[in-house]
């Protein structure tokens, strides 16, 4: 499917071969903002143009990588997570339909575990112990095109793609030339209005005569069946649609008058009763054993389909259990898609080249013999760290194995030892910085009392990989944002020594008056382009406290961490003199305000005393506050009466399982926390509460029960 692998900076690979659980919040930040963008790019190719870069299953794996770091970091959940998007946006040339009910996507599993937890999952939410049966729906998932089919009347009146899950494109007059799609439904029972949802495709068969046509005719020839029936559907012209042998699929519903049935497999017989073709292979299952057992059977029976399928979809059987359950982001929690397993291949392992990222890891990433995995040529790998490669016995000219899966770089699952010549030797890893020449060693974590798995090197400030990332990412987007000082400036500032740490930025205009060289008179620059960057600059001094906080690159202080310090402590004053007092005592009232603040905790709390305990880093900061001031943030408007609210739940509920609880209160904007503090404003207490509810009495914290809390919230 794929026909090039991106390009990407030696930065951006040693981000995206980095495992989720070494990132710091600052580097997830970076890695969040990557994958958003890149997710964005692909959707577009995918969903609008129909012409993807990359495979199925590598498009999974970014997603995949994105919720990764998304679970470990939830403050850091961005506006336009790909978690929460779905396609994308509808393309020009069609009209805009507004889907009445959104068209989400699935949430994927890659193994038997994965569907374990799936199930276990939805037991816990709705209370289920694992004695209660459970039935779903067990189908194959279509690599096709998502359609929506609005019935009034039992006529078809619209049919829209899935777009960005909420609008799509009018391919009305398209659809109604496919054959497989009823123009018209007369049962009696079929509800007014309807909207019967599937996926269109097209046959291996059609499409090999298809593109035989095209080749005939001195036309495009398709990538993949997939391509094929999505730019047929896409055609201006409906005649041209007509002409191509597309099928449809019907699995799911959107707004409905009424149903025929209380589950799923219920309303699909009755799509197979009104018209509406149904895959053959969908069956009910009543047991977990029963799912996979289908799952393996479909799966060696793929080759032989004369359609393609990436996986199989599980869906929970009743709709009112379904409704309970209702959707996280941009899928249901009652259904999920259990892909098929990513492709392999072999080829040489050329070299093990060290990157420093900006937080002094040493990160080693495979070079590799150009080789094509799942339609992508692949030339790097990620290695991760010095145990890894112990781990996987890897030497410098092995022939290894690859396989695209979990990151998005590919990983490497092993050497092919009856290949290694008898002069490879083991790989040692280096014990100093390849770039400032600094010790690179294993801290000690001081919670487990062992080594880190990630080498660091201890050159600091001093060393330049960790300088210069240190600089980027004090002037990128969600810091200081200065126009006209991007990543390459910044290098060529650093190179020509006019800009080694932040303070420097805000003294580069006074001290260009009093230079020999001015900045205009440098290669590439004008006086009209030096004083935009000065004005720039200088519009810069008054950054909300929260940017500023972030800027300064604190290990573990992503955006929103520094969000949650910025409206705890209100002015950059306060928040450094409380930041010293914390430094100094970890024992002392500031550090355990610190640590007390809900999002923050021990881990955080001890990397910003960390590095309010170095002289430096101090130093550093006394600095900027003489030429910026950073500004408070507004407060926040209330949407609900409980959102802003830290509200803890407790005892047993009697009318909602305690998660669908939590669910409800973070839907209305409310923080549901563990435990209590003299910071929590409600505690929701059900019968049998404990230590809870005696601490928000101890506290003062005003107690509620589940009848008062169900009222408050309306």
């Amino acid at each position: 499917m794929a026909k090039k692998q991106d390009k990407k900076t030696d930065k951006e690979v040693e981000r995206a071969e980095e495992p989720v659980a070494d990132l710091t919040e600052a580097d997830a930040i970076e890695e969040l903002a990557r994958l958003a963008a890149e997710i964005a790019r692909h959707d577009a190719l995918y969903y609008r143009k129909d012409d993807p870069e990359i495979s199925d299953a590598d498009y999974d794996r970014l997603r995949q990588r994105n919720d990764a770091i998304e679970a470990r970091f939830p403050t850091l959940i961005r506006d336009d997570s790909p978690a929460n998007r779905v396609g994308a946006a509808p393309a020009d040339g069609f009209g805009k339909v507004t889907h009445a009910v959104p068209m989400l996507s699935l949430g994927n599993v890659f193994d038997d575990d994965g569907v374990h937890e799936f199930v276990d999952r939805i037991r816990r939410f709705l209370g289920l112990d694992a004695e209660t049966p459970l039935a779903f729906t067990t189908e194959p998932k279509i690599d096709g095109l998502s359609i929506g089919l609005r019935y009034e009347g039992g006529r078809l009146v619209q049919a829209a793609t899935r777009g960005d899950g909420y609008v799509g494109e009018n391919v009305t007059a398209n659809v109604l030339t496919i054959g497989d799609v009823p123009n018209h439904v007369k049962a009696r029972d079929f509800p007014d209005p309807f909207e019967v949802r599937g996926e269109i495709y097209m046959s291996h068969s059609a499409f090999a005569g298809l593109n035989a046509e095209q080749e005939r005719a001195g036309a495009k020839v398709f990538a993949n069946p997939r391509n094929a029936a999505a730019g047929s559907l896409r055609q201006l012209d409906a005649s041209v649609t007509a002409s191509r042998p597309l099928q449809f699929f019907a699995y799911a519903w959107g707004e409905a008058a009424n149903l025929p049935a209380d589950t799923q497999w219920g309303v699909y017989e009755a799509f197979a009763r009104w018209g509406f073709p149904l895959n053959p292979l969908a069956k009910l299952t009543t047991a977990l054993d029963e799912m996979l057992r289908t799952y393996r059977e479909i799966e060696e029976g793929r080759a032989a389909l004369d359609y393609d399928i990436d996986g199989i979809v599980y869906k929970l059987d009743r709709l009112d259990l379904q409704e309970r359950l209702g959707f996280v982001s941009r899928s249901p929690r009652w259904a999920v898609a259990h892909k098929f397993p990513a492709e392999k291949a072999s080829t040489i392992l050329r070299d093990i080249e060290i990157q420093v990222g900006r937080t002094g890891a040493l990160t080693p990433v495979a070079k590799l013999e150009p080789v094509t995995v799942g339609g992508v040529v692949v030339q790097n790998a990620t290695l991760h760290n010095e145990d890894e490669i112990a781990r996987k016995g890897l030497r410098i000219g092995d022939t290894v194995i690859l396989q695209r899966a979990g990151d998005v770089i590919p990983q490497i699952l092993g050497p092919v030892l009856d290949r290694r010549a008898k002069s490879a030797k083991p790989y040692v890893f280096p014990t100093v910085c390849p770039v400032c020449g600094s010790h690179a060693v294993r801290e000690i974590n001081p919670n487990t009392g062992k080594e880190d798995a990630v080498s660091r090197c201890t050159g600091g400030l001093i060393c330049p990989a960790q300088r210069v990332e240190r600089l980027k990412h004090f002037v990128s987007r969600n810091a200081f944002d200065i126009e006209g000082i991007g990543e390459k400036s910044i290098q060529t500032f650093y190179d020509e020594g006019l800009i080694q740490s932040p303070p420097d930025i805000f003294t580069l205009a006074a001290r260009d008056a009093d230079a020999e060289e001015k900045l205009s008179e440098r290669e590439g620059w004008g006086e009209t382009s030096a004083q935009k960057l000065f004005d720039a600059i200088a519009a810069r001094r008054n950054v909300t406290l929260d940017r500023f906080i972030y800027s300064l690159g604190i290990r573990h202080v992503g955006e929103i961490t520094a969000r949650l310090l910025a409206r705890n402590y209100g002015t950059a004053a306060h928040f450094v003199e409380a930041m010293r007092e914390a430094a100094k005592d970890r024992e002392g009232a500031a550090y355990s305000e610190l640590e007390n603040i809900d999002g923050i905790g021990p881990t955080v709390a001890a990397a910003i005393a960390d590095f309010f305990g170095e002289p430096h880093n101090v130093a550093v900061v006394d600095e900027l506050l003489k030429d910026v001031s950073p500004q408070a943030l507004e407060a926040v408007d209330n949407a609900s009466p409980v959102s802003g609210k830290a509200v803890v739940f407790t005892g047993t509920l009697e009318q909602m399982t305690r998660a669908e609880a939590k669910a409800q209160a973070e839907r209305l904007g409310a923080k549901v926390a563990g435990s209590v503090s003299k910071k929590t404003d409600y505690v929701v207490a059900g019968p049998g509460a404990g230590s809870k509810l005696k601490n928000a009495k101890d506290l003062g914290v005003e107690v509620l029960t589940e009848d008062e809390w169900l009222k408050l919230v309306g």
